[in-house]
C-alpha cells in the first residue's frame, strides 16, 4: 500500500452484536468481531479492544522502526496496554487515557542512539498520533431505499 493509499474495510452483520470485518482486496482472513455479554455473546475482540490494540501495535511497531532506523537489531518486543471505560460530561462510555507499557527484551545500553530513538519513534505512529489529536469521522447512514441521511441534519 502506497503511503497516501485510502484504507478501507467492510463490516457486515453476523449476529445482534457481531460483525465479519473483511479488509478489502488484502487477501487477509476477515476478523470477526463482537460485543461481550449481556448486549452480545463475546465471540471476538470488540471495538473499544481493537483500538486499544491498534495503539499498542502501532506504538510497539514504530519504536522497531525507530531502532532499526539507527542500525539496531532489537530482540522482540512486548507491548502491554491497559484502559478504563470513564463516562463523559454527557454520561456517555469513553476511553479517555490509556496506559501502554513496551518491553524490550534489549539492554538501554546495548542500543545504539537509545535517547534519540525514545525522543522520536511515537511521532512515527500513525494510529496513536491520530487519536491524540482527534479523528474526524463523517457519518451517513443509507436506507434499504438508498436514501443518504446524514445524523444530526435537520430533517
Amino acid at each position: 500500500m502506497a503511503d497516501n493509499d485510502e484504507i478501507q474495510l467492510v463490516l457486515e452483520q453476523e449476529g445482534p452484536y457481531a460483525f465479519k470485518v473483511s479488509f478489502g482486496q488484502s487477501g487477509l482472513a476477515s476478523l470477526h468481531t463482537d460485543e461481550p455479554a449481556p448486549l452480545g455473546g463475546g465471540s471476538g475482540p470488540n471495538p473499544s479492544a481493537l483500538l486499544l490494540a491498534g495503539v499498542a501495535n502501532c506504538l510497539a511497531a514504530s519504536l522497531v522502526f525507530a531502532l532499526r532506523k539507527f542500525h539496531n537489531e532489537p530482540a522482540p518486543i512486548r507491548a502491554q496496554i491497559s484502559a478504563r471505560k470513564e463516562r463523559n460530561a454527557q454520561g456517555r462510555w469513553r476511553i479517555a487515557r490509556a496506559q501502554v507499557t513496551l518491553t524490550l527484551a534489549d539492554k538501554a545500553a546495548q542500543l545504539e542512539h537509545f535517547e534519540r530513538v525514545l525522543a522520536q519513534f511515537e511521532q512515527f505512529c500513525i494510529v496513536t498520533q491520530s487519536v491524540r489529536e482527534g479523528i474526524a469521522v463523517d457519518v451517513r447512514v443509507v436506507d434499504g431505499d438508498g436514501v443518504a441521511h446524514v445524523p444530526g441534519a435537520a430533517a
